[in-house]
């Protein structure tokens, strides 16, 4: 699934450490977010979106 996270991480001057321990996952998992080599869970997508304040489909861009 494409999405924005590391450009709107980069725009709060967020590293991939501080997005994780923010949202309650590993950085590891932000990585694999970010290259799109995984899909976030549901409630990592909300919590995502709510810390960007953006709605989630401005954030991930499902490629069926």
């Amino acid at each position: 699934m494409k999405n924005r996270i590391k450009v709107l991480r980069a725009e709060k001057n967020l590293t991939q450490e501080e997005l994780s321990v923010i949202i309650g996952v590993s950085r590891q998992t932000i990585n694999a977010i970010e290259k799109e080599k995984f899909d976030p869970s549901l409630p990592t997508a909300f919590r995502i979106s709510n810390l960007f304040n953006l709605p989630i489909e401005e954030i991930f861009e499902y490629e069926g």
